[in-house]
Parts: structure tokens; sequence; C-alpha cells
């Protein structure tokens, strides 16, 4: 069921995932599946491997610092103020090609991606700003799970 949801700045449900650090803001279960919203902390040299969604669209607002997004192949430095919005089946990516670590929101929007999250990640404290870097089991929990998501994962050299 739908509920009112009011997070203070720095609460909420905090993560670890391969050395990015994402906080969630509201997720599937308080919205009723219809969408996720989080904040992610990218650090440099941060991000996801390229990868497609099959389930949902997946947008990010840059809050602060600069994220390269590769998107069907093109690179867009996106800088604070800038919005991104992935459809379902776009082949995307984004790093911090940066020296400071980048703020964003991430919405997904059915729900759903935040519980691959929660299944690979590494609970962090609340208002935690940086994670771990990724060990080797982490990466490879990630491209086991990715699928169960419906994420294709585009490692180089894979498909």
């Amino acid at each position: 069921m739908t509920r009112t949801v009011l997070r203070k700045p720095g609460v909420g449900r905090t993560i670890g995932v391969v050395g990015d650090v994402y906080r969630f803001l509201a997720t599937g279960e308080e919205t009723d599946g219809k969408y996720a919203l989080f904040e992610g902390i990218i650090p440099p040299g941060g991000g996801p491997p390229p990868h497609v969604h099959s389930r949902e669209e997946e947008g990010f607002y840059v809050l602060e610092g600069e994220i390269t997004f590769t998107i069907n192949g093109e690179r867009i430095v996106a800088t604070a103020g800038m919005f991104a919005n992935m459809p379902v089946g776009t082949p995307h990516t984004f790093r911090n090609e940066s020296t400071q670590p980048a703020r964003m929101l991430v919405s997904v929007a059915p729900a759903g991606l935040e519980e691959m999250f929660f299944a690979v990640g590494v609970p962090l404290p609340e208002g935690a700003q940086t994670a771990p870097p990724p060990t080797k089991e982490e990466i490879e929990k990630l491209l086991a799970l990715a699928p169960n998501y419906g994420i294709e994962i585009r490692l180089p050299g894979h498909g």
C-alpha cells in the first residue's frame, strides 16, 4: 500500500554497490511498485559496466560533480542540473571520470531494481558518503544476479 514517505537529509537505507553509495529515498514497497528513487554518490572512477534494462526506465539527475554517460555508444558529460532518461532497452553506462565524487538522483519506474541493489550491495550506515572498493565476489554476485532483474550486462569482449 502506498504511504507518505518523508526522509530527512542523510536518512534512508544506504547500500554500497561495487564501490558506489546508494541511499534509498523511496522503494517499490513504499510506492506500490510504481517507482523507486535513490541518491547515488559515485566516487572518481565509479559507475556500473555497460548494461541494458528490459523492465524499467531509468532517470538520472546530476546534483553535484560530473558524470560521463555513454548512451547508445555516444558519450555525454553531464554536470550539475542535467537530466538523462534511459528508455527500456537503451544500452547505457555512466562513469565518474573526474577527480571529485559526484552525486545524483536516480529513478526507476516501475520499481524493483532496488531489490537487486539490496541483494548485491553492502549495508552502510545512514549518512555514509563512501563505500568499500568492490571485491571480486561482489562483482561476480552482481553479474550472476543481474539477469534475474531483467538486466543484461555488456562487458567488453562478452557479447
